[in-house]
């Protein structure tokens, strides 16, 4: 039996966590349909007050970093998930897919690349991201039902063209992503290896320009 007890919030931290689950929501929500939304339209759409959201974040850029770590752990746990489940092969890597798209994977990392100080935190949890990843193709490879000529820089390109795809109405344009996932699908499954692919993949360093080139920096700064 465990008998660790969960500490209680009291009433207004219990309110300042729901007051900062609603803010993460409603900026993501916001800044993918317009990404120069002032930081008022998030409050607005969040239902709190435009001094609730400064007391939690003091600017734009830090509201950012935070949706950004938030998603980067979204996907961290789909990613998990996906290497624990043990079912058929093409049919574990769909649902992984599917559930990283409503994750947000892809929506932040380009269109906010540089708006936002990278900090080690992020770096540290974006290569474990990369390494699961790079597991879960794999075992898609090694299965055979993934063409050979794909690789992760071509799932997460296409994780950010899809996520532009944002209407006024949030059911329609979630409709339409997965719609257009499932067509991205098929055309990925090994059945399909007779059709050529146009063009060569993204290099490593094409890739990691378009995806956090601060980080690009960070590392030659570095000299790694």
């Amino acid at each position: 039996m465990d008998d660790t007890v969960t500490p209680r919030l009291s009433g207004r931290q219990a309110e300042a966590a729901r007051n900062d689950d609603l803010i993460l929501e409603a900026a993501r929500a916001v800044f993918l349909a317009d990404a120069g939304a002032p930081i008022a339209a998030v409050a607005e759409r969040a239902g709190v007050g435009i001094g609730a959201l400064y007391r939690r974040y003091r600017s734009k850029e830090e509201l950012l970093g935070r949706l950004y770590l938030d998603n980067l752990h979204r996907y961290l746990a789909e990613t998990e998930t996906a290497l624990a489940d043990d079912g058929d092969p093409w049919d574990a890597f769909c649902r992984y897919m599917h559930r990283s798209l409503d994750a947000g994977l892809g929506s932040l990392s380009v269109r906010f690349s540089g708006a936002f100080p990278l900090t080690d935190e992020i770096e540290r949890l974006f290569k474990i991201a990369e390494a699961n990843d790079a597991q879960i193709i794999e075992r898609v490879k090694a299965a055979e039902v993934l063409r050979d000529d794909i690789t992760g820089a071509d799932i997460l390109q296409f994780f950010h063209i899809v996520q532009l795809l944002y209407y006024e109405d949030d059911a329609r344009s979630r409709q339409l992503r997965h719609r257009y996932l499932s067509l991205f699908l098929i055309g990925i499954h090994a059945s399909s290896a007779d059709t050529p692919i146009h063009g060569p993949p993204l290099s490593t360093d094409e890739f990691q320009a378009l995806l956090d080139p601060e980080m690009r920096w960070r590392q030659a700064a570095r000299g790694e």
